[in-house]
Order: structure tokens, then sequence, then C-alpha cells
């Protein structure tokens, strides 16, 4: 199946097929007018299976490949500018998450007061968590976005 090259916008590669839809839904694609194209379930050496997402003539903020690395935190984000791949980057999980994440302790401060949450990466390799405030451990799938 070919799949049409893109001649400004950025690709989202490397993203596990469970984890796919929420990126869809972390970037707000239904609401996008740009063509976007996305593919799940491919061949993929490192990964047995993968999804991709590209989406033409955009750019994506920071905050927004921070987000993308706490759901995907193996993709690889591809700039393209005249059908030619210009930047080319694997997302890096920060080391502190700042209003990304919700803590799921219903006691912390962070979900009865008007704050920003504040979350610690304590392990990249399985995207574990830690409130800053309540100090609660979060896994990769306990894991809520903002």
């Amino acid at each position: 199946m070919a799949v049409a090259a893109l001649k400004n916008g950025i690709v989202i590669d490397h993203i596990p097929c469970a984890s796919l839809f929420k990126v869809v839904n972390l970037l707000g694609i239904e609401k996008m007018e740009n063509n976007v194209t996305i593919g799940n379930n491919f061949d993929s050496g490192s990964m047995g299976k993968k999804g991709f997402i590209k989406i033409a003539d955009v750019e994506l903020p920071e905050e927004t490949l921070n987000r993308i690395a706490v759901i995907a935190p193996n993709a690889v984000i591809n700039i393209i500018r005249d059908y030619e791949v210009v930047n080319k980057h694997s997302v890096v999980l920060p080391e502190n998450l700042i209003d990304i994440v919700k803590c799921n302790n219903p006691k912390c401060i962070s979900n009865n007061e008007p704050m920003r949450t504040h979350f610690h990466v304590i392990d990249r390799a399985t995207t574990t968590l830690r409130c800053h405030y309540c100090e609660r451990l979060v896994a990769h799938d306990q894991i809520s976005l903002k």
C-alpha cells in the first residue's frame, strides 16, 4: 500500500499500536483542516508493528512533543520540507512534567487546589513518574494526561 509523500509537515513515527489513537486524540486531529494520514499495524523491524501520523503544513510545539513522549516514549519526529526530511529526532521525556499529567491520588493537593501538576520522571525505560506533591508513583499504564 502506498502512502502519499508529504511536501511540508511532520511525521510522527514508531508509535506503539496501542498508543496510536491516544496520540491522535492528544493532537486534536479531528479538529484539524490539514491533510492527515494515520497508519496503524505497519510492519516494523524494531517494534514488530507500529503506527504513524503524517500531518501536512504543521510543526508541533515542545509541550505537545513532551505529551507525546509520555504516551509513546520511543516515537520519532520527522520534520519535512519540500519532500525532504530536514530534522529527525526521537521524542525526549523531560525530567519534570509540569501541568501535563494528572495525579491519580484523589487526596493530592494538585487535585484539590488550583495549581499546576508536577511530576518527576523516575524511570524513562518504563515511563514511571512520581508526583512532586504527594510522591505517588504512577506507572505508564496509569498515566492520565491533563
